[in-house]
């Protein structure tokens, strides 16, 4: 709400085209929008990088739900793990060096308020002193109720001062202001510089310099105070932004590694459970396979016996065969004996018979 009045107001009073200052502040508009174009572009850019490191931690989740026990599998994985982690850090790195651009620019940014904040300092000498302590109010107010809420109490506290004592010249002139600095720091700090002072600064008196000397310490105690503060605040921003990245990131990594644990764990139990069916289907195989084994064996047991009971059926048929063959050629043998005797005794007889006819003829 206050944000939305602030910018109320200031499109009210920079930005109405019934403005005196129109063309001038059209410049100021040109430049609010190129930087709003500007901060827009970056947060799609940090959106898009964000998302695709969201993307690789999300790819990295996928392949630890199906873990392999492979070599390949684990070089993937690393090679996965590298790339997101890589990416993090380039991520954290390019807003490094983003952040550090920001602080230079933050610096020229209160250097130059610095100068015009003198500008405006001398500009209110030259008015009232009415006038001097109604602005100083409304500053005092402006640094209570904005600066306090926001910036350490060193530099609020240095602020004040300067609100209180009339500015970074303590209530001088610019002119006056100068020629002390120039003198006192001729003189190392040292109080023997009052003397000369008193030559460059005519209506002063020596009290007048003693109390814008101790003025100016203060001054120098407080601002270094300040600067102190501010780089101690900057580093614990930075820190603050580095330990949220980190601790993201690091968040990213533990869910990631949680979910790999898991996912793990439920691969190791599903693999248990698949080592038991297998497990499981190899007993019943086994004894499957022994029954098979013991039917082979049965199977070839009885041909076996049926092979052996043809042989020997073979082996008489043989013996039968061989005795009938041989009972055949004694029989051939004794027939061709009995033929041969016959033929013998046949041929004996013709020789008689011959031998009678011979002498019968003879004896005619």
């Amino acid at each position: 709400s206050r944000l939305a009045n602030i910018e109320k107001d200031k499109n009210g009073h920079l930005y109405n085209r019934k403005s005196d200052f129109r063309v001038e502040y059209s410049i100021l508009e040109e430049l609010e929008h190129s930087m709003t174009v500007s901060r827009k572009t970056e947060k799609a850019k940090i959106l898009q990088q964000l998302s695709k490191i969201q993307n690789n931690v999300k790819r990295l989740q996928q392949q630890l739900k199906d873990v392999k026990p492979t070599p390949e599998f684990v070089d993937k994985l690393k090679e996965m793990m590298e790339e997101v982690e890589n990416a993090i850090n380039a991520f954290k790195e390019e807003q490094r060096q983003i952040y550090e651009q920001l602080l230079k620019e933050e610096k020229t940014v209160i250097n130059e308020l610095s100068v015009f904040e003198r500008k405006v300092e001398q500009w209110a000498l030259g008015s009232s002193t009415t006038e001097k302590a109604l602005k100083l109010s409304s500053a005092r107010v402006s640094v209570d109720k904005t600066l306090g809420n926001h910036l350490p109490a060193e530099v609020v506290e240095f602020e004040r001062f300067l609100q209180r004592t009339g500015g970074r010249q303590g209530g001088w002139d610019d002119y006056d202001h100068q020629n002390f600095l120039k003198v006192r720091t001729k003189h190392k700090g040292r109080l023997s510089y009052v003397d000369e002072a008193l030559e460059y600064l005519c209506g002063r008196t020596k009290e007048d310099i003693e109390q814008h000397d101790k003025w100016y310490q203060e001054f120098l105690i407080l601002h270094e105070r300040k600067k102190e503060s501010i780089k101690k605040w900057k580093e614990k921003q930075r820190q603050e932004k580095e330990g949220n990245l980190k601790e993201k990131a690091e968040k990213m990594l533990k869910e990631a590694w949680l979910q790999r644990e898991e996912a793990q764990k439920q691969k190791a139990a599903e693999r248990k459970r698949q080592q038991a069916a297998i497990e499981a289907w190899k007993k019943q195989k086994a004894i499957a396979f022994a029954m098979e084994q013991a039917s082979q064996l049965k199977l070839e047991e009885e041909k076996e016996k049926k092979q052996q009971k043809e042989r020997q059926r073979q082996c008489h048929v043989k013996l039968l065969l061989e005795r009938y063959t041989l009972q055949k050629k004694e029989k051939e043998e004794l027939e061709k004996l009995e033929k041969e005797k016959r033929e013998e005794a046949e041929k004996e007889e013709r020789k008689r018979i011959a031998a009678e006819e011979i002498t019968k003829f003879q004896e005619r």
